[in-house]
Parts: structure tokens; sequence; C-alpha cells
């Protein structure tokens, strides 16, 4: 057990957690900034967390479901509120309702993860305020302190998963739930480069190309929320065509990007993109959490192997645009 002192203090409304793991300060840092790992410990051990959104730097918000032994569920969510990489981060946490949406009857308490290298790796102290006696004693009744400590002790098995110590390529799809799928990539490159590589359209044509033999003779982007982009592409023998349009629905240049997506010529209901890129260890974490109308569109177009495409168009962007910076 990695923990070695829980501290309550009534008076000040605080609980305070400290925790020593035997890994540089940065591994465990990653551990919180990758929604991969992130819920693999988030949540006691009976209760597993789904992230679907996490956007770790100030004013992003996180969102989670736990789900229980039955089959029950409990969402949550985190507002960032300061992210100082990797030393700390500090979050209002919540439950959420069935819908998502912040379940405004319940308790919200003020969280500080604080990284600290030690002689031997690192230290954790996760200190949380609470806003009332009132509501300290209802999340403790609730068993925030167990579940606590039942959480954090599953971070070090995290951390000595040999093949979580090496950022994982090629690119990996996760199903969510029935709808969402999330694709995620560490890209060698620096924040600012791989969001500059999304936004930019000369760059955009030199590797968002899928296999090879297909060109991007149609690049407009969407500079900002409410403005729509065109992407289309041509097989080099001029034989086939296709493309996609949809809306910036959200923008936070460097670190997310929401769109909606829509196959041109095709009738029915589309996709939201949300993009989500987070500095980490090797890169930038790349993120697409693709929220589809039903289950069995997402599958079909699973199947056709857009992961492996979108593999290689990665593998494009770091061999072609950010090997050169």
């Amino acid at each position: 057990m990695p923990i070695t002192a829980v501290e309550k203090d009534l008076d000040a409304l605080t609980m305070t957690i400290t925790a020593d793991f035997p890994v540089p300060v940065r591994r465990l840092w990653d551990a919180y900034a990758d929604p991969r790992r992130l819920e693999r410990f988030w949540g006691p051990r009976e209760w597993p967390a789904t992230f679907t959104r996490h956007d770790m730097f100030p004013g992003g918000r996180s969102h989670y479901v736990m789900t229980g032994p039955d089959g029950e569920s409990a969402g949550g969510w985190w507002e960032f509120l300061d992210v100082e990489p990797p030393h700390a981060f500090e979050v209002l946490d919540g439950f959420a309702g069935p819908d998502g949406q912040p379940a405004q009857d319940m308790p919200t308490t003020r969280m500080r993860f604080t990284f600290e290298e030690t002689a031997h790796g690192s230290r954790l102290v996760v200190r949380a305020v609470f806003t009332s006696a009132e509501d300290l004693d209802e999340l403790l009744r609730m068993g925030m302190e167990e579940g606590t400590v039942s959480a954090m002790s599953q971070i070090e098995e995290v951390l000595d998963d040999a093949g979580d110590r090496t950022p994982p390529r090629p690119a990996r799809s996760q199903l969510l739930n029935d709808t969402q799928v999330r694709v995620s990539r560490v890209i060698s490159g620096s924040l600012e480069d791989v969001s500059e590589a999304h936004r930019r359209p000369d760059l955009l044509q030199r590797w968002l190309l899928g296999p090879d033999g297909w060109t991007m003779p149609v690049c407009e982007v969407a500079e900002e929320p409410g403005d729509t982009y065109r992407y289309e592409w041509e097989s080099e023998d001029g034989q086939q065509r296709f493309g996609f349009t949809g809306e910036l629905l959200e923008a936070q240049p460097p670190h997310r990007e929401v769109t909606s997506e829509q196959m041109i010529g095709m009738d029915g209901p589309g996709t939201t993109n949300e993009l989500t890129l987070t500095p980490v260890d090797g890169g930038t974490l790349l993120s697409l959490v693709i929220t589809y109308p039903d289950r069995e569109l997402r599958d079909t177009v699973l199947g056709t192997g857009m992961v492996d495409g979108m593999e290689t168009s990665y593998a494009r962007l770091e061999s072609e645009v950010l090997a050169a910076r």
C-alpha cells in the first residue's frame, strides 16, 4: 500500500492523503494526465471509471462514469482550476446526474493534487477542502475516505505495468459506451506543433491523407466556433473521391476542439468529434472521442479499418511534418 498518511481536520474542513511511489514525478503525473491510465485507478476497485472527457488545462473539464458490480452507475465531473505540470493541479470535484450534468443537490469538493520528488521517487499529496461541515459529514458517510484510499491503492499497479512505461503506439481505439469510441495516440511533437498541424491547411494536406495513394485537394478549415469546414480526398488516379463537412462547435487552442462531422452526399445524422491534446512524456497525447448516433453505425465505421488509416496519417504527421521542426 503506497498510502502513508490519511489526515482529517474537521475544524479546517480538510482531508489530506499522502502516498509515495518509486517512480519519477513525470511518470506519476502522466498517470493522471492520460485518461486511459487514470480510469484504471480512479474509483474504488469495485467501481471502475470510464472517462468520456478529460481536458487537463485551466478551464478544462473531465466527465466520468463509475460502474458498480451489479451494473449500477454513478457519474462525476472535474473542473480544472489550476494546472502546473508536472507539479500540481487543482479541481472542483462533483457528482453528475444520469444526463451527465452536474447534480445541483450534491456537494462539491475542491481538491489539490501535489507531486513532489523524493529521494526514492515521488510523493503525491491530495488535499480535499469541503465547503461546509455538513458537506464533509455527508461525504464521509457516503464513504469518500474509503473510496479514495481504495482508488489510490491501485495507482502502484498501473505504474508497475510494463506496458504502461512506454507511450503506446500505434493509434488504438477503446469503446467507451454504446455510442462513443476513443482513439488515442502519443504523437512525437510539442503541444503547440501538434495543434498547429491540425489547424493549418498547408500542413493538413501533407499528413491527413490516410492510406498511401490519396491526395487532399480541398482543405477548408474552420477558424472560429460557428464556422464550417470541408475536407475532400481524391485517389491519385482520379477514380475515387469523398469528403466530410461540419461545424466547429468549440475551440480552446491548443488543447481542445469539438466539431460535428457529416460525410458529403450522405443523409442522416453525423458524428460529434472531441479532440483533446495533452503534453505527456514522449510528446503529445492525442485523444479523439467520437460520438455516433447509434451503436450500429459506430461498429460499421470501425469495421472499415478507420483506426488503421488514422495511424497511417499520424505516422506521416510525425515523419513528414513534425520531424522537420
